[in-house]
């Protein structure tokens, strides 16, 4: 990086023309900084650039495999793309942060004549990664197993989870079963590290938490 022109170096291109003029690689330079003896600059800008085209995220594991870049490096670039990937990517994610947000996203189980059991994924930053449908059941009951909802949870790389499901009677009483459902989970969550928000259950007319 010594031997370009200081005008063509990645972070005083930045600086002159902005972010957008900079290509992939650069960017990840100005981000990276500088080099060491095991590899240079672009070289592990550009190894990072295909871990990148390869799975569309970075994680811990996949930057260790990276030759040339430690732990201090490793936690700014995580930061870096997590920050953006909650404030700047996807902005038509939605933020739930209240019931009545996750209820938003129920409306088409509200009037269905069986039970459906759904699960919302959500980020750090309590934003909408998915919704999965995680059983249908029938007239009056719905089985769900930890192990189905959080497959799914730790597939989407979630921080958090709200579930919640129909009653097609109308009554929005809790039975045991809703408790024990909600016992289950949140014990599970305890121990995965995906923390159950909510357990909501819908009617066509309302709904209630029952956490």
């Amino acid at each position: 990086m010594a031997d370009k022109r200081k005008q063509d170096r990645p972070r005083e291109k930045l600086v002159e023309y902005g972010p957008e003029k900079l290509s992939d690689i650069e960017l990840l330079q100005a981000l990276i900084g500088s080099g060491n003896a095991q590899a240079d600059v672009t070289k592990i800008a550009r190894d990072i650039a295909r871990v990148l085209k390869r799975d569309r995220v970075l994680t811990m594991d996949s930057l260790r495999s990276v030759k040339g870049i430690g732990p201090a490096k490793m936690t700014e670039l995580l930061a870096s793309f997590e920050l953006a990937k909650r404030y700047v990517l996807e902005p038509d994610r939605p933020v739930i942060d209240s019931p009545e947000k996750a209820v938003e996203q129920l409306a088409d189980i509200r009037d269905k004549k069986q039970e459906y059991f759904v699960c919302l994924t959500l980020d750090g930053a309590n934003r909408l990664i998915n919704k999965h449908v995680v059983t249908i059941g029938t007239l009056t009951a719905s089985l769900v197993h930890p192990r189905e909802v959080f497959a799914l949870a730790i597939e989407d790389r979630a921080a958090s989870i709200i579930v919640a499901h129909n009653h097609p009677s109308g009554s929005l009483t809790v039975s045991e079963a809703d408790k024990g459902v909600t016992k289950r989970l949140n014990d599970a969550g305890d121990i995965l590290g995906i923390d159950v928000i909510d357990h909501i259950i819908v009617s066509a007319l309302n709904y209630v938490s029952t956490i």
